[in-house]
């Protein structure tokens, strides 16, 4: 695996009209947070470190406008999100920069999530034409004489919506677009680490013709920004994709409202006997790999047939060692930085811990910097925390299993239930562990770090609460509404 090189001189960054958006306007706040590469720790910039008392009045006037504001007919919301599509896509260049060195992804990384953050509008846009409801049977009751009725879908009101640092572009757009599909109000607090990338979406939503009223973009901490914006009263729904135990705090803050969580994954891959043994290691790497493992749907455990597991674990290993690793900016880069440096030593230390319980590394485990080499671990003991926890860094543990129903009993022995793969030529076979595993989507023949954005994306246990995906994030994002008419006698 190649080393990491020396950085160039960084070059000026897209600097956002302001550190802030909200009452229709961009501003900037009472205080202030830096913005840092997480490659070398070069100021890019600084935005608003967003204090309770200016988030009250973004969810204020975002309320306001939903109320008492000018009228947005859905048929003006779908040419706003189709426009925005466009024009994420012209502004490719600015928005990969901005992703990709304020972030953890590769250049390369950062220009593919601008094409599903567009694909994720058009998506979103095309909802706007299936806010249907229906009629009502009145008279298949006594109690429903002489009266008709219907019910449709209306707008919650104003959703809050709390994005992760790995996917920065997109999963802002799996929560802007949708809520704003359906009607809503948008306030959104990005990641600490990433607030330049939702700016510039902000401006790419604005300039597209969404209504800036309706929408605030508030940078700062979760525990000021975060815990006022989801505890704020006039808050209808929270949408958050994060760790579990910040979700937990984000349902105490939040209280009795709407939430849409997605909350991560430890995701296993069963690798069969019968299976294509070098594309299955292919796609196992790539899964595990990819944003140097900072992924709710990263491959983590893989489960191999002990009578392929030696020459399993050699493609991977092999597969491994291609990789580069380097600088972001660098298109031959396979793998850049995690977020920061105390999580590249946080990953470190579990390994570490694996190690002392007996784990062989096969491949990598060194660290400099933000920067952990792609590892490959055997032998791990069952309660190490690289087997039990969501890693969320470039690791991968392989275990050998004699029969399938304990390997379906190793996948499931999680307290995540995101996404599965496996892999077999016996399409009976993958049917019935599909059915087995205890996720929210199984995957065959491919890696669990597989997901298209018309897809219903959640899982079970504490994988979240709802499914995201544009048409079911609609739906979470609207509620029925009966009207009942009686007949006169």
């Amino acid at each position: 695996m190649t080393t990491v090189e020396s950085p160039p001189t960084a070059q000026p960054i897209w600097r956002p009209p302001a550190g802030a958006l909200w009452s229709g306007r961009w501003v900037d706040g009472a205080s202030a947070m830096p913005v840092r590469d997480p490659e070398d720790g070069s100021l890019l910039g600084h935005v608003t470190d967003t204090s309770p008392a200016e988030v009250d009045q973004a969810v204020a006037g975002v309320a306001a406008a939903g109320t008492s504001g000018e009228e947005w007919p859905a048929w003006r919301r779908r040419e706003a999100l189709d426009a925005a599509a466009r024009l994420v896509l012209r502004r490719r260049e600015v928005l990969t920069e901005v992703m990709s060195r304020e972030g953890c992804k590769t250049v390369r990384e950062a220009t593919a999530e601008v094409s599903r953050a567009a694909e994720t509008l058009r998506l979103s846009a095309q909802q706007t034409g299936r806010l249907t409801g229906e009629t009502l049977p009145f008279s298949d009751t006594s109690r429903g004489a002489g009266r008709l009725g219907w019910y449709t879908r209306e707008p919650v009101g104003v959703v809050a919506a709390i994005t992760p640092f790995n996917d920065p572009l997109n999963l802002v757009a799996h929560k802007v677009g949708p809520a704003l599909a359906a009607g809503n109000g948008v306030v959104l607090k990005p990641a600490e680490a990433t607030p330049l990338t939702a700016l510039a979406f902000a401006e790419v939503l604005l300039d597209a013709g969404v209504p800036a009223e309706r929408l605030a973009v508030v940078p700062g901490t979760g525990a000021g920004t975060g815990r006022a914006l989801v505890g704020h009263p006039l808050v209808d729904l929270v949408s958050f994709t994060g760790g579990f135990r910040t979700g937990n705090e984000v349902a105490r803050a939040a209280g009795a409202k709407k939430t849409l969580m997605e909350l991560g994954g430890n995701n296993a891959v069963l690798v069969l006997d019968d299976a294509a043994r070098e594309a299955a290691a292919h796609a196992v790497v790539a899964g595990a790999f990819g944003v140097a493992g900072q992924n709710c749907l990263s491959v983590q455990r893989v489960f191999v047939s002990s009578r392929i597991a030696d020459r399993f674990i050699r493609d991977v290993v092999t597969a491994t060692e291609a990789l580069r690793v380097g600088r972001k900016a660098d298109s031959r880069t396979d793998i850049g930085p995690l977020i920061s440096e105390r999580e590249a030593g946080r990953v470190q230390e579990w390994v570490r811990e694996a190690r002392e319980g007996g784990a062989e590394v096969r491949t990598g485990g060194q660290r400099e910097g933000a920067f952990h080499w792609p590892t490959v671990l055997t032998g791990v003991p069952a309660d190490a925390k690289v087997m039990t926890e969501e890693i969320f860094g470039p690791v991968l543990v392989i275990e050998p299993f004699e029969t399938v129903d304990e390997a379906i009993t190793r996948a499931n022995d999680t307290r995540y239930g995101l996404q599965a793969g496996i892999f077999t030529a016996a399409l009976e076979t993958a049917l019935d562990v599909a059915e087995r595993l205890r996720v929210g989507a199984v995957m065959i023949n491919d890696s669990s770090d597989f997901r298209i954005d018309a897809m219903p994306f959640g899982g079970p246990k504490r994988s979240g609460v709802g499914r995201e995906g544009v048409r079911y994030a609609v739906e979470a994002m609207t509620e029925p509404k009966v009207v009942a008419v009686r007949r006169s006698a």
